[in-house]
């Protein structure tokens, strides 16, 4: 019997997750459903994108990249039923924060937006020390005076001391986004790259330009990938996606370009929400974002 036979045996995405403490990349679920402004079931998205990575192979063979020797460890989720975005920062920052201390990589499957603010407070106290990139069709600049809630991550942690010069938004849409939200960026200094500008120079050509500003001023960047990036008919799954969207392609690329830079530490996945999803499309993109993420790792 051949034990090497791949009818008998599948080597999986998901086959990459460990318990293994030691692994040097972290996984682990932020499943924050409430606070949305559209509600839905983002909750549902860390189950349903650990599922989809069975069903991708470890093996890239455009570019012979071979992610066989990856450990991933897989930290669970974290426990936020029936939890409101500001109820929900403290366990989000506390339970990440030794992650990105262990690991040189750590990756937060949400959940929607909300949980990107405490993303980013995990990976340093000081936030002067912090970069942030965003992949996102929205400025995420709402105020805040109604609550935190997955519009307005951004705008928050500017509240909170974060520098806008340290923030980079890329992929932004028209008529997503509003005057007062586009003005609120110009004003902090907050670097800006439109959909339309990402397919004319590429998005990952306008990733590396951003994370080359972000570097230069910051010892650690965490980068938000919000799904709503994505052109809406690839990515049903996403209740803010639009048409005119970025390409998934481009989308996949960018991911492996960004997760290659040494000094990202934390990335998210955020507004998935699987309720609405078609075909397994939108699970299935978000299974190949891990495996781009891991594989612009392994080329550091």
């Amino acid at each position: 019997m051949n034990s090497d036979s791949d009818c008998r045996s599948w080597f999986s995405a998901a086959d990459l997750l460990t318990q293994d403490g030691t692994a040097p990349v972290a996984l682990i679920g932020a499943p924050l459903g409430l606070g949305s402004i559209t509600p839905g079931r983002c909750d549902l998205a860390p189950e349903t994108v650990r599922a989809a990575m069975k069903r991708m192979s470890v093996y890239d063979l455009e570019t012979e990249t071979d992610l066989s020797s990856v450990r991933i460890f897989d930290a669970g989720d974290i426990g936020l039923e029936r939890t409101q975005p500001a109820e929900a920062f403290a366990p989000i920052v506390e339970t990440l924060m030794p992650l990105t201390r262990e690991h040189q990589l750590t990756i937060v499957l949400g959940g929607n937006n909300a949980v990107t603010r405490p993303c980013v407070h995990a990976l340093d106290a000081m936030l002067q020390r912090v970069g942030v990139l965003t992949l996102d069709a929205h400025f995420d600049l709402r105020d805040t005076d109604c609550g935190l809630t997955n519009g307005n991550p951004i705008q928050a942690l500017l509240e909170d001391g974060l520098p806008g010069a340290h923030i980079a938004q890329i992929g932004l849409l028209p008529f997503a986004n509003t005057r007062k939200a586009h003005d609120k960026a110009k004003s902090a200094g907050i670097y800006v790259a439109t959909a339309a500008a990402c397919k004319a120079q590429g998005l990952a050509v306008i990733a590396e330009n951003a994370l080359a500003r972000l570097a230069a001023k910051c010892d650690v960047i965490h980068v938000d990938f919000d799904i709503d990036v994505v052109e809406r008919s690839a990515m049903p799954g996403a209740s803010g996606a639009r048409p005119g969207g970025v390409g998934v392609q481009d989308f996949f690329d960018a991911t492996r370009f960004i997760c290659a830079h040494p000094k990202v530490r934390s990335v998210d996945l955020t507004e998935f929400d699987p309720s609405l999803d078609v075909a397994a499309i939108s699970a299935l993109t978000a299974a190949r974002w891990v495996c781009e993420a891991l594989a612009g790792y392994q080329k550091r």
